[in-house]
């Protein structure tokens, strides 16, 4: 089954037959893959920028990693920051003064 991605660093499609690796590295940027910052469990919103409660923490959210719970991230770089300001704002808006 192939799994497809965009990558954190350079924004580009990429498509990887099988398993995601720890030293899988973009063929545009050379940049690591498995990553935080390519994993649909990564939200710079949240406490140790991940949703997954049970992960280690990983400081080095751009370096490959050791993390058991990478998911491959759908969209791209972008798409959980907008969801979050979105939500924010309309926090904002309903906030009792």
């Amino acid at each position: 089954m192939d799994t497809k991605l965009v990558c954190f660093s350079c924004n580009k499609e990429l498509t990887f037959t099988g398993l995601i690796g720890r030293r899988e590295e973009c063929p545009h940027c050379r940049a690591d893959v498995h990553v935080c910052k390519n994993c649909e469990h990564y939200d710079s919103k949240v406490y140790n920028e991940c949703r997954e409660t049970q992960a280690d923490v990983v400081r080095e959210k751009d370096r490959a990693n050791f993390c058991d719970y990478f998911s491959p991230r759908k969209g791209g770089p972008g798409t959980i920051d907008k969801a979050a300001a979105l939500r924010a704002a309309a926090e904002a808006l309903f906030k009792k003064s």
